[in-house]
């Protein structure tokens, strides 16, 4: 899912990071970003990469890091996105290596699947997940008010002045045909036209039951990038979620999330307001599955986010935090 995110100058809070980055991966090795469909995706081109030279369940190093990330083939979309997400930090405090199966939580778009595509390499895979489409025959989902809401009621439907309600133009039946999205699964099929990353399959699966089929006790990581929150505004079963993946990876396996930092005793109940949520509650709630605290990462940590919007004012990045839990 598209997370908005307010203005500020990504260039200029960035740089020099890459001239500086080798020196940032090593550091961040020594140590130790629903996602909804997206329609603006840009479509990867073919252009050949740089093979990377590796060594099978060898850790990528961070020169190796830097090749991957800094491939000409990558979409400019992409490229955009990594001022944001310091994907090659990202991949460091993961620990990706070659070989690896991988399975992307809310994939959306595929970016952070492609970039984890590219780090296992043609001898790993990645699966990216997305729920099934919902139709108008889909079970009506439960209105949600997630625990310890702190946002004010709703008003009542009878307290909504008529006017307000009777201003909306009624169209014709033709006219209010929405504009139909690309689908996850589509997005990461075009991607994988991409020989680079061909290793990616797109699963079509209920968050309550993300892995695929088959691969039960088989995968060595899982990650769901900025998106654990919106399952609480999205009436989704988290724990029945968290035990599925737990019982999904192998014992070692590596469950990698990040997310939007909210402020103490808010928990999970700004995920529909401010798409935040505090962080030692999901940790709680992972670890309830059987998981362990392995690592955090803080190279996305902005301390002067008073994490009271959305968009943080004045325009800055959000404060997010990146969590590592492994299975015993």
């Amino acid at each position: 899912m598209q997370i908005p995110h307010g203005r500020f100058n990504l260039r200029s809070a960035v740089l020099p990071s890459f001239l500086a980055l080798g020196t940032l991966l090593l550091s961040a090795c020594a140590s130790g970003d629903a996602k909804m469909p997206m329609a603006d995706q840009a479509t990867p081109t073919t252009a050949p990469t740089t093979a990377l030279v590796t060594t099978p369940s060898t850790t990528l190093t961070a020169e190796q890091i830097i090749q991957l990330v800094t491939s000409p083939d990558r979409s400019a979309a992409d490229r955009t996105n990594d001022l944001r997400r310091k994907p090659a930090q990202m991949l460091a405090f993961i620990g990706v290596r070659p070989g690896m199966v991988a399975l992307d939580i809310s994939s959306g778009g595929g970016y952070t699947t492609e970039l984890l595509a590219r780090a296992v390499g043609p001898t790993g895979r990645v699966y990216g997940q997305s729920e099934p489409p919902r139709t108008a025959d889909s079970p009506v989902r439960p209105v949600v008010a997630p625990e310890g809401d702190s946002s004010p009621a709703a008003p009542a439907a009878s307290a909504v002045p008529a006017a307000v309600v009777s201003t909306a133009p009624v169209l014709p039946a033709s006219a209010a045909l929405p504009v139909a999205r690309r689908t996850s699964a589509q997005a990461l099929a075009e991607r994988a036209k991409n020989p680079a990353v061909a290793n990616i399959v797109a699963v079509v699966q209920p968050f309550e039951a993300p892995v695929p089929p088959g691969l039960a006790g088989k995968l060595d990581l899982a990650t769901l990038m900025f998106n654990y929150h919106d399952l609480g505004h999205l009436g989704v079963d988290r724990a029945r979620m968290n035990q599925a993946v737990f019982a999904g990876l192998k014992s070692g396996g590596q469950y990698v999330i990040a997310d939007h930092s909210g402020r103490p005793g808010t928990g999970i109940s700004e995920s529909g307001t401010l798409h935040r949520i505090e962080e030692i509650y999901l940790r709680q709630e992972v670890e309830a599955a059987g998981f362990r605290l392995a690592d955090h990462g803080d190279f996305l940590r902005n301390p002067s986010d008073p994490r009271d919007k959305n968009t943080p004012n004045p325009p800055q990045p959000k404060d997010e935090f990146v969590l590592k839990f492994v299975k015993p």
